[in-house]
């Protein structure tokens, strides 16, 4: 959850800062580590259904603190989940193939209520690609102990190396 409010995705990758752009970026998010994990089921069954349980938890608190009537929450969250499993297998599949799919996805779903610039569809596309090499370079071992890593957004500048003027 920490790399999808990155605020470089908002501010320079032209993710909307919205509440449906950080579902989003959470559900991207959760969708590679899910997507990993999915390789090793035997061993990381407890930490898929934790990372989905953890993910949902937030979700409702979110909605809580942003005043959504108890009786509603629950109806909201369904929701979520149908729209999160959509995105898993859209981004499963266009991670699978090269054709276009992937940017398709995320132009409907990652940047769904607007027309998005074109290089942020592909920056973003890069980057989910990216990242789920790098997931996959990842032991199993090391996720189960917590040990996740995302690097940079798009276009994101990596402060701790760079040296002032």
């Amino acid at each position: 959850m920490a790399q999808a409010r990155r605020t470089d995705f908002y501010l320079v990758s032209g993710v909307p800062d919205t509440v449906d752009g950080r579902f989003d970026m959470i559900a991207l998010h959760a969708a590679l580590l899910l997507r990993r994990l999915k390789r090793e089921h035997t061993k990381t069954a407890q930490l898929s259904q934790a990372v989905f349980d953890a993910m949902f938890n937030d979700m409702d608190h979110n909605l809580r603190e942003m005043g959504v009537g108890d009786l509603i929450v629950g109806k909201r969250v369904k929701g979520m989940v149908k729209m999160f499993y959509g995105r898993l297998s859209a981004y499963e599949a266009g991670l699978a193939q090269d054709n276009g799919g992937l940017s398709d996805a995320l132009r409907r779903n990652l940047f769904r209520k607007g027309e998005p610039n074109p290089r942020d569809v592909a920056a973003m596309a890069d980057y989910l690609r990216r990242e789920a090499a790098s997931l996959d370079d990842q032991p199993a071992g090391q996720l189960l102990a917590g040990q996740i890593s995302f690097g940079l957004p798009p276009g994101a500048r990596n402060c701790a190396t760079e040296e002032g003027p």
